[in-house]
């Protein structure tokens, strides 16, 4: 009698029933059940029949459902994602403590009985050009953030990823930390938190290439803009957790809203130095598809990777000789990169993208603090929703480009439409909590939408794209270009609006406007091209259907 692998049994007498367990653990029932049963006739006892056993558990069910390929990609995804929140986690403290670093003091109760009007400021930013040095800080470690992205992308497609991580995060919760033992260590220097930052911005360029190229490395692209869009939350998540851990100490000790989240990053590394794979062939695991249609006409199988394995070396062996094949082919250059259709065009749309949200990143705080009168804690609770907002927008985005295959134009639709919510928030966004609630979130989604589709799923297109020839290399060059050159936006935002933000606050609104408007006309070209794509399928679709209903 023949039992398919993985089925339980039982028995009775010297039958067998099958319920779905595990060869070899059948083996091992049957074998015990066979020496009670013998033990029970020498002894004299009649033999009995075992009862039934239940049916396997739910949860192991669950377990079974999905394949050893599902649950390393599921673990990868989960990872990285915790990876770059707490990246953006440890970022976000210095936009809540602003406020605290100078605030009204006439406002407040003078324990001293002193005649100074800055004794509750911290210095150096006592002083009337607080703006303009705080929004230095903002710049020294949006700079070298800037200026480490490019270098950051050729460092990581030749170390090891693991490796890479695991320094970075360690620097990271470092120089985050020190910035908040400046409070405790009662230091007033200015040089002191510009060099922290500026280290700071340099060790955490390692983060979003590494990502972006291990989750690039696991998923193909077939679901990638909602893949990506859903895994991009972690940008929102870590900025919200980082708002929310700063201001349980903003009011009283804002050292610990910078220590707490450094530990937090650097215990994070230690963690990813642990579980972090960066390729599926490190486990035997199989590689994804990068491109839609017949995979042998676009260079992109596992042939084409692998260096052209034959049929009998894929079999278990399939995956080291992608892996080693994959060694082999040599890391792009940057003008190569350049060269990949789309990456200046969304690089530069990028540029002013980054520029709107991290303007809103650094100062949004600050902002209500200033306009709405809110308290320090009380204004950094409420600019969470602007990234409640960028986590809708995020999915959104990916949904919707993947149902179109319209990268640029879903991007450049949300840009058009956020220009006017700008405009309206500023107008009319402190009238009220709930105008304040709603608006936030919708210029949250409109902003960070086209802004997270750039940096993930674009980033992972156009470093997976057909004309490398399977070159996996690229995928950290590229996610390098497109997001340092959005970090050049990112340092000029917060500058901009430090400038410009004593002139009045309408003024910095009427440049983010600006900014998002100039990130559209940039990807006119390839909307132009996607429509063209779009017309043409539509044409071949109807003229298929003209040849079904009127044959010659």
């Amino acid at each position: 009698m023949h039992f398919s692998p993985g089925t339980h049994r039982f028995l009775s007498g010297s039958s067998f029933v099958s319920f779905g367990v595990p060869e070899h653990l059948q083996c091992c029932s049957v074998k015990r059940n066979h020496s009670s049963t013998s033990l029970e006739e020498g002894s004299g006892r009649t033999p009995h029949l075992r009862t039934m056993r239940s049916s396997l558990a739910p949860g192991i069910w669950l377990l079974r459902a999905f394949s050893r390929d599902s649950w390393y990609r599921g673990l990868i995804l989960l990872l990285t994602f915790l990876i770059y929140t707490c990246y953006h986690m440890s970022r976000k403290p210095i936009s809540v403590v602003k406020s605290q670093l100078h605030r009204n003091c006439s406002e407040l109760e003078n324990p001293n009985n002193s005649n100074s009007t800055t004794w509750c400021n911290w210095a150096p930013f006592d002083q009337d050009n607080y703006k303009e040095l705080l929004g230095g800080v903002d710049d020294a470690f949006l700079i070298a953030y800037a200026v480490g992205m490019f270098i950051s992308g050729i460092f990581g497609e030749r170390l090891p990823l693991r490796y890479y991580l695991f320094a970075g995060m360690l620097l990271s919760g470092i120089f985050t930390a020190l910035f908040g033992l400046g409070y405790y260590w009662n230091i007033h220097q200015l040089w002191y938190y510009v060099f922290v930052q500026i280290f700071n911005g340099l060790a955490q360029t390692t983060g979003w290439p590494s990502v972006v190229t291990c989750v690039g490395n696991w998923f193909g692209k077939g679901k990638r803009g909602f893949i990506m869009g859903i895994w991009n939350s972690h940008t929102s998540v870590g900025n919200i957790l980082g708002s929310l851990i700063a201001g349980i100490w903003v009011d009283s000790a804002w050292g610990l809203s910078f220590i707490v989240p450094g530990i937090v990053i650097a215990v994070m590394g230690i963690i990813s130095f642990f579980f972090l794979v960066e390729y599926p062939e490190d486990v035997n695991c199989t590689p994804p598809q990068h491109h839609n249609g017949p995979v042998e006409d676009l260079g992109t199988s596992v042939d084409s990777v692998a260096g052209h394995c034959s049929e009998r070396e894929r079999g278990t062996e399939g995956a080291g000789c992608s892996k080693e094949s994959n060694e082999k082919l040599e890391a792009i250059s940057f003008l190569g990169a350049l060269r990949i259709p789309g990456v200046v065009e969304f690089s530069l749309c990028l540029l002013f993208a980054k520029l709107v949200s991290y303007t809103f990143l650094f100062w949004l705080p600050l902002y209500i603090v200033n306009v709405a009168h809110f308290g320090p804690k009380e204004a950094g609770d409420l600019s969470t929703l602007f990234d409640v907002g960028g986590i809708i927008g995020g999915i959104l985005a990916g949904i919707i480009s993947d149902y179109t295959n319209g990268r640029a134009t879903t991007c450049c639709a949300m840009l058009i439409v956020a220009a006017p919510m700008l405009f309206l928030y500023n107008s009319f966004g402190q009238n009220g909590i709930a105008s304040s609630v709603v608006m936030l979130i919708i210029c949250g989604a409109l902003v960070n939408g086209p802004y997270a589709l750039i940096t993930t799923a674009v980033s992972a297109d156009l470093g997976t794209h057909k004309s490398l020839k399977g070159n996996a290399k690229a995928l950290s060059t590229v996610s390098a270009i497109i997001d340092g050159t959005g970090s050049i936006g990112a340092a000029l935002g917060p500058l901009l609006a430090g400038l410009i933000s004593p002139t009045g606050w309408n003024n910095v609104f009427y440049m983010l406007i600006s900014a998002d408007v100039l990130a559209c006309l940039f990807l006119s070209r390839l909307v132009y091209k996607e429509i063209q794509v779009w017309s043409g399928n539509v044409n071949r679709n109807r003229g298929s259907c003209l040849a079904l209903t009127h044959p010659r």
